[in-house]
């Protein structure tokens, strides 16, 4: 069975004025599907084909740069679209915001922190929320790579993600990452991201 391209649960231009629709149409259908492609074709006719994305991430250092980059690009990307919503923003609520408050003092040393750890990634990239035995941890990672692979710096299950590629955000913002970010804050779908803790 090959992996396909998630649809979304909104329309490309429901996150504006915070993500573009244009920059929404050319991430999901251009960028993922590519990364989905690409993935298929790597791990067909190969021990991976059949096995679930996260199997193949947490044992990724046996794997080709090809099943790296794709299979993470695709993990990534389907969190992505799940973590943002037109109805999103705010802050978190129960669980989570008692998780974050824990781990980080308050939610606002939590969004400097998760800012900072984005506009510092250099280069392509994400920025992570990670749940690990010890609580919650913010990382990022270069290029696909994410906090379930076995190469990741920091290794746990990561709930909320940010790409910080230019392709994320370069049509609307240009240079203009740390705006980008900013803006990511007023779409975060917080259910979501509290169902994965």
């Amino acid at each position: 069975m090959s992996f396909k391209l998630p649809e979304l649960d909104y329309a490309y231009n429901a996150l504006e004025p915070h993500i573009d629709a244009r920059t929404m149409e050319i991430h999901h259908t251009k960028h993922h599907q590519a990364y989905v492609n690409k993935l298929n074709d790597a791990i067909s006719g190969t021990s991976l084909e059949g096995k679930s994305l996260e199997d193949i991430m947490s044992n990724i250092s046996s794997a080709s740069a090809g099943v790296r980059n794709n299979g993470g690009g695709h993990f990534n990307h389907s969190l992505f679209w799940k973590v943002l919503s037109p109805n999103g923003g705010g802050e978190p609520e129960g669980e989570l915001k008692d998780a974050i408050n824990s781990a980080f003092g308050s939610f606002e040393n939590f969004k400097d922190q998760f800012s900072n750890a984005a506009a510092t990634r250099f280069g392509s990239g994400w920025a992570w929320l990670v749940k690990t035995n010890s609580g919650l941890v913010i990382t990022s990672t270069p290029n696909q790579d994410n906090p379930l692979m076995d190469v990741a710096e920091v290794q746990g299950t990561p709930i909320l993600g940010l790409d910080v590629w230019e392709h994320a955000y370069y049509l609307h913002y240009q240079n203009r990452r740390p705006d980008y970010i900013n803006a990511f804050f007023n779409v975060i779908n917080w259910k979501e991201v509290a169902s994965r803790l």
